[in-house]
């Protein structure tokens, strides 16, 4: 999760790439778990032309309740509307979470989780902050009950604020950062912001690794391409997870205090990182 927090919440498996199908082409959806991303998000929201709604929410209920359609993976769906939530009728639907465009307030959370409880439905909610409100609000939206997650959108910020897109990300630097420090002290992951550019990888994996040197815990991906550089950059290497094992098995022969390890001093701050490494890994 990003950070740490008194009250952490969990959630079965690492959110490092979070891939986008669109919600009206069930082929794409039925798909996208085979490109290994953590988390699947059929889209009904940007995905979807206005014209081809309904086409994409039958769509969307028919992958779901398909009792073949049972990935190792997270399965998610973001809705656009009320009417978008049809596909909750079917209690046999697969469905691991939802996620809630342009959140700009807990209330935002709070609603829309009341009406997956009017459907009997208890998943948890990862809640996009992508408009100036939702930046501004992302502590309480983080700290809402429901939510599990926050994701940073830079696209759709740049366009709610008039801010011109620049390839360094200057102009939504403090945006970025503003949602990953709400997510640490909720408690929960922070999802970073699509890269456009599908076909520049090595670009891509300049963005993830800053992304992940900020604090996040995974990125947004448009292209089943992305998704294997985004999993690269959040997974830990060999040389980091021999590197936890010897802090933690130090730290076991220690009695508290400050030690030694590699030449290192390692103290609190060093052990939680430790910690952090062998939780990434804990699900393979």
């Amino acid at each position: 999760m990003a950070g740490t927090s008194s009250q952490p919440r969990s959630r079965p498996r690492p959110r490092r790439s979070v891939l986008f199908s669109p919600g009206d082409q069930p082929t794409l959806m039925r798909k996208a778990p085979r490109t290994g991303a953590d988390v699947v998000v059929f889209d009904l929201e940007d995905a979807v032309a206005p014209t081809n709604k309904q086409a994409g929410r039958e769509a969307v209920a028919e992958v779901l309740t398909d009792p073949a359609f049972d990935p190792d993976c997270e399965v998610c769906v973001r809705v656009a509307g009320h009417d978008d939530l049809a596909f909750l009728a079917d209690d046999s639907a697969r469905l691991d979470s939802t996620m809630l465009p342009k959140t700009e307030s807990a209330a935002d959370v709070n609603d829309f989780s009341a009406l997956l409880t009017e459907r009997d439905v208890d998943v948890p909610v990862l809640a996009l902050c992508e408009t100036a409100a939702g930046v501004l609000h992302a502590e309480e939206i983080a700290a809402a009950s429901a939510t599990t997650a926050i994701a940073f959108g830079a696209e759709d910020l740049s366009a709610d604020i008039g801010a011109n897109r620049t390839e360094d990300g200057t102009e939504v630097l403090y945006a970025r950062e503003h949602v990953v420090l709400a997510a640490s002290a909720a408690g929960v992951d922070a999802i970073d912001t699509v890269f456009t550019d599908i076909g520049d990888t090595d670009r891509l994996a300049d963005e993830t690794a800053f992304a992940r040197d900020l604090g996040y815990d995974g990125k947004m991906a448009i292209h089943p391409e992305q998704v294997p550089v985004i999993n690269d950059a959040f997974t830990p290497t060999d040389e980091q997870i021999e590197w936890a094992r010897r802090v933690l098995a130090a730290r076991d022969e220690h009695d508290g205090g400050v030690f030694r390890v590699d030449d290192e001093m390692i103290d609190a701050p060093l052990i939680s990182r430790a910690k952090n490494i062998l939780e990434r890994i804990d699900y393979e």
